[in-house]
């Protein structure tokens, strides 16, 4: 009888172990990152800080708590920004979020340019059981001719 009993309590325990194990598996799609504009803090002779505001889309059916992003930013094909935020929000499942990165250094001038090409790439951190970073890369287009104005701090 308790040969049978430990039988069973290890036939729970492995199932048990199993259930668990399943989630462990799931796999998270990549979020889309894209600027939706950029704006001067200030600018020298040697280098101007930028404020980029980003939307990050989820397009899992989880929510996800971001605690943060690492970043590099290319305008047509140079580097342009890299670093990381550890600005912590919550991204709904299926939904989106606004996010600013503040004071990015550039060597590179602003100008008059308008539809600029870039690419974004770089991990957003979450805090999603055992997983903790997921990758993103994304591209599109920015307006540089709206930079020369001046940002709220």
């Amino acid at each position: 009888m308790a040969v049978m009993l430990r039988r069973a309590a290890c036939l729970l325990l492995a199932v048990g172990l199993l259930a668990g194990c399943a989630g462990l598996g799931t796999k998270l799609e990549s979020p889309k990152v894209s600027i939706l504009g950029v704006q001067t803090l200030t600018t020298d002779m040697f280098a101007q800080k930028f404020k980029v505001r980003l939307k990050v889309e989820n397009p899992n059916d989880l929510e996800l708590k971001v605690t943060g992003l690492e970043y590099q930013i290319l305008l047509m094909g140079d580097s342009f920004a890299e670093g990381n935020s550890t600005d912590r929000f919550l991204l709904p499942a299926k939904g989106e979020a606004v996010s600013s990165l503040g004071r990015l250094i550039s060597r590179v001038g602003g100008g008059k340019l308008e539809n600029v090409d870039y690419e974004i790439v770089g991990t957003v951190y979450v805090d999603k059981g055992m997983i903790k970073k997921i990758p993103f890369q994304d591209h599109g287009q920015v307006d540089f001719s709206r930079a020369g104005r001046k940002a709220d701090r």
